[in-house]
């Protein structure tokens, strides 16, 4: 048995929650980036006794359709898939439904599924440090509990979870960020884009048709110079304060 981390993880709250479940797990994990545009994903076969930890973040209650088309590029063969929806205090809606739907159709076996809370990759101040030592006391004992659940041959034949279809409709987020003064033109966010919406022979622009929000660029600039209009976020921060506000608890579905 082999076992595999795939996630699309733009600002690192997914690659954490991925990486705390995981290695509650197992001992030693194979990593797969959904984010590396440059991979091929259609590479990727794997086996029935293979178990696949497949993470993504929730955007507006749905999987980034950058990530369904990179997942449906796997060759699933009868492996094991664990879901697990990451989301900034909102809700995750569809989101794993449709992660469900979409392994599915790779020829994956959905087994589990886990909703759990990270820090808003957008606005930060919601769930701002999680996930924190109690979410990683809880993500370790669901990885615990599947586990078992795999090793006494326990799991139920049907997965069922939370969410809608069809799906809820995605519109995107507004708010594209931009280069601002500082920027030395590295290059560094145009390479790790996973959209490619960076030219690389002008890292100071975006494109903002195909720009995903993912806000990855943010994350990886060197000189902390890319930012997103403080108009538009002061005001999605007040629309979502009632919503993302309080404690969440993770979920765990069997």
């Amino acid at each position: 048995m082999s076992v595999y981390q795939i996630l699309f993880s733009p600002t690192g709250g997914t690659k954490k929650v991925s990486g705390i479940f995981t290695n509650a797990f197992c001992a030693e994990s194979t990593e797969i980036e959904l984010c590396e545009r440059e991979t091929d994903f259609s590479a990727y076969s794997f086996d029935v006794r293979d178990i696949c930890i497949v993470s993504v973040p929730s955007y507006g209650g749905r999987v980034p359709g950058v990530a369904v088309s990179r997942l449906r590029q796997m060759k699933g063969n009868g492996a094991r898939a664990i879901l697990i929806a990451v989301y900034g205090n909102r809700e995750y809606e569809d989101t794993l439904v449709e992660l469900q739907d979409t392994l599915t159709d790779a020829g994956f076996s959905c087994i589990a599924a886990v909703a759990a809370i990270a820090e808003h990759s957008i606005m930060r101040q919601f769930a701002a440090g999680r996930p924190d030592a109690q979410d990683e006391t809880q993500l370790a004992g669901f990885a615990q509990e599947i586990r078992a659940k795999i090793d006494a041959g326990e799991l139920a034949e049907t997965l069922t979870l939370s969410g809608d279809r069809p799906y809820r409709e995605y519109g995107g987020v507004p708010m594209k960020p931009q280069a601002q003064k500082g920027c030395v033109g590295c290059g560094l966010c145009a390479k790790q884009c996973p959209v490619g919406a960076i030219p690389a022979d002008n890292p100071s622009k975006t494109d903002t048709k195909s720009c995903i929000s993912c806000m990855r660029c943010i994350a990886v600039c060197p000189q902390n110079v890319r930012s997103v209009n403080k108009a538009l976020l002061m005001a999605g921060s007040m629309k979502l304060k009632k919503a993302c506000s309080g404690y969440k608890k993770n979920t765990l579905f069997l």
